[in-house]
């Protein structure tokens, strides 16, 4: 059984770090899609960044660029999300997703249980 198990989060003060972590338990597949999205009280749900196959390209929301760095450990089949510099506004409870082409050719989605990430002073 394929699950998503999410760590890290927290509390941090403004301008520290945080790293989360979503590892892919149980699953085999041949290409993959890891999405960190963010969902804050009263607000639309966020793409955040992803990092998926071929050659583990990335991309990021705006609102993180320059901050936030995704990555994959393939080794691990795990994704970080390295959150630095973080800002009040960063606030919300982050939720990984991931999309895998299994060995049956399909593509499955899975969601993680979600992380709370708190910045305050």
């Amino acid at each position: 059984q394929v699950q998503l198990v999410e760590s890290g989060g927290g509390l941090a003060q403004p301008g520290g770090s945080l790293r989360l972590s979503c590892q892919t338990s149980g699953a085999t597949f041949y290409s993959f899609a890891v999405k960190w999205y963010r969902q804050a009280p009263t607000k639309q749900r966020e793409l955040v960044a992803v990092v998926g196959s071929p050659a583990f390209h990335t991309d990021y929301a705006e609102s993180v660029k320059g901050r936030f760095i995704i990555s994959w450990d393939d080794a691990k089949r795990t994704a970080y999300l390295q959150m630095n510099n973080l800002k009040v506004e960063d606030t919300a409870v982050y939720l990984c997703n991931a999309r895998l082409e299994e060995l049956d050719g399909r593509e499955y989605e899975y969601w993680g249980q979600g992380t709370q990430v708190t910045v305050s002073s």
